[in-house]
């Protein structure tokens, strides 16, 4: 049985005469689930109910987006709450299996072999099996004199993530589903870096006009770029996909993609290809951290004509949601809001730098925790920092418990590439 720490509420809280509802919002809100026997805040007094895994298996669709969260972000529903927090942990695993180490010979690869990343990455038991490694190559064309310089330097071909499948029994029920998970990490070697700086947009293959989807050209580069000794991460997930559809097909299934800053722009990318690439593709829903734009408007439109679902964790108080490029919509408003006057909108898209926001957003923000420091801009982006942040919020009327359990251990211990 899963089992959930209610604490009480605290005077932190504004008065129910306040504001309609802020106090009733607040209480609903303040349940905190227990993980891999994490210590616990010294503040709160605890009592321990039962979750209801019956609420999620019987309404999966729903939380997978299906009514794009209506409802579900604020006050940010519990359920929904524990489906973020853990398939943050599927990214933390890919972090945790890259080898950031320049020195060492398996470089930029997975640390771990065969079956055992999920296991040995120590986020705790998942009832999901890896099925296949994936890696993102820079197309970046390198000059000769690269040749004479470190090799971590011109790593082209990465480890970026990794497909697993749902398999245990229990867990199946418990999701409604069958669950098929596609993990990405963030930036972390040179030359995705300099694909990361590549902000003009670039037309997609399947577009045909100027006025068609458009994303960003580095994210695409390495989404679609290949070595003769090594496909490309579309071939890769394309093939994958097409081989768990032809398996799984015939039974409920979903395909949740995830991933944090880079991650989350190839997340974005992956479930633009699978919906577009697969007749009757089972339902594709996007959970991002920290991600970057990624496409224009027209780009946005075609995610939604596709039945995508993206659901963007965004803190407000991260850089890297704000970039790249301007955002630019179909009216003034949106121009206003990012900053930008109306009448350098035609220039703006003449550079290719309009984009777009795509899926819902969960907006959140450090300078609501008592725990982070808001002047920290790495921090602000940690991947930590969100699965924190997630974890603590309650409404925009409430928008942090104050008795929420930190869960940013082992920082000290470990130095996360954006």
């Amino acid at each position: 049985m899963r089992l959930q720490v209610r604490p009480p509420c605290t005077t932190r809280f504004l008065p129910s005469h306040s504001r309609h509802g802020t106090l009733t919002q607040c209480v609903k809100g303040m349940r905190l689930t227990v993980r891999n026997s994490a210590v616990l805040h010294q503040s709160f007094e605890s009592s321990i109910v039962p979750v209801n895994s019956a609420k999620l298996g019987k309404k999966w669709m729903e939380y997978q987006g299906l009514n794009n969260w209506d409802g579900l972000l604020d006050p940010l529903d519990d359920t929904l709450r524990n489906e973020i927090l853990r398939y943050g942990k599927f990214v933390e695993a890919a972090y945790r299996s890259f080898d950031f180490d320049p020195d060492s010979p398996t470089y930029a690869t997975c640390k771990f072999s065969g079956n055992s990343l999920l296991n040995r990455s120590e986020i705790g038991y998942t009832g999901y099996k890896l099925t296949k490694n994936l890696h993102a190559t820079c197309g970046v064309r390198l000059p000769r004199w690269v040749d004479r310089t470190p090799a971590w330097m011109s790593t082209q071909s990465c480890w970026i993530g990794y497909v697993a499948v749902c398999q245990d029994k229990e867990e199946i029920a418990r999701l409604g589903r069958r669950d098929v998970v596609i993990a990405f990490r963030g930036t972390a070697t040179c030359m995705e870096w300099v694909e990361n700086l590549r902000a003009t947009l670039t037309s997609l293959v399947s577009s045909t006009n100027n006025g068609g989807p458009m994303v960003e050209s580095g994210f695409w580069s390495l989404y679609t770029s290949k070595l003769p000794t090594c496909p490309s991460l579309q071939e890769m997930v394309r093939d994958e996909i097409g081989r768990v559809i032809r398996s799984y097909g015939d039974e409920p299934l979903s395909i949740t993609i995830t991933g944090h800053s880079l991650g989350a722009a190839l997340a974005t990318l992956s479930a633009y290809d699978i919906a577009t690439t697969f007749d009757h593709a089972p339902m594709v829903t996007v959970v991002s951290f920290g991600g970057p734009r990624v496409g224009n408007t027209s780009f946005r439109c075609q995610m939604e004509k596709s039945g995508t679902k993206i659901l963007r964790i965004v803190n407000s108080d991260d850089v890297i949601t704000k970039v790249p490029g301007f955002v630019i919509d179909n009216n003034d408003v949106a121009v206003q809001a990012a900053g930008l006057p109306s009448w350098l909108r035609k220039p703006v898209e003449a550079m290719q730098l309009g984009y777009a926001d795509v899926g819902q957003e969960l907006r959140l923000s450090s300078r609501e925790s008592p725990y982070l420091n808001k002047n920290n801009v790495a921090a602000c982006h940690d991947l930590k920092t969100y699965l924190h942040l997630v974890n603590g919020f309650v409404s925009s009327t409430c928008p942090f418990r104050a008795t929420a359990t930190r869960m940013l251990e082992r920082q000290s211990r470990e130095k996360a590439f954006i």
